[in-house]
């Protein structure tokens, strides 16, 4: 018997409960405890492997200083896309540096890390050569000496 794939809405939600559990700088494990299961079950819920019932998420809700309506994304055509920006941010490290990202004021700065950003994203893992690096890229990354060659 094949697997059922997660619905889109359970993994939408899943999604939400990571980043706003991530925001808070709460464990899995943190949050586990607090609303009584094991850290695996957290983890499934985060997957949308498994449905998070109604009373879970009205716990899970006030552990992370939520309403029950934060954990639901508006969505103007009624589905859930694996590229939302609620999606994206719960991808390992994504709120992590996003949250770095803003506290960049400087503009030239903040264009450099996103070029930075897509043109790793890019480069395919046979062409991360030195020689495969834009020129874009090459010129923010430091300057190597010729000392001792």
């Amino acid at each position: 018997m094949l697997a059922k794939a997660p619905d889109p809405l359970d993994v939408m939600v899943g999604a939400k409960i990571r980043i706003f559990r991530t925001h808070r700088g709460m464990s899995q494990s943190d949050l586990a405890a607090k609303i009584g299961v094991a850290f695996q079950q957290v983890q499934k819920y985060e997957k949308g492997i498994n449905r998070v019932g109604a009373s879970r998420l009205s716990r899970i809700a006030t552990v992370l200083g939520i309403s029950i309506g934060d954990l639901f994304e508006p969505s103007g055509n009624g589905r859930s896309d694996s590229k939302s920006p609620f999606r994206l941010l719960a991808e390992r490290d994504a709120l992590r540096v996003l949250t770095a990202f803003s506290r960049t004021r400087d503009p030239r700065v903040r264009r450099a890390i996103a070029l930075l950003v897509e043109t790793i994203a890019d480069l395919r893992p046979a062409a991360r050569s030195a020689a495969a690096r834009p020129a874009a890229v090459k010129r923010f990354l430091p300057r190597r000496s010729n000392a001792g060659t």
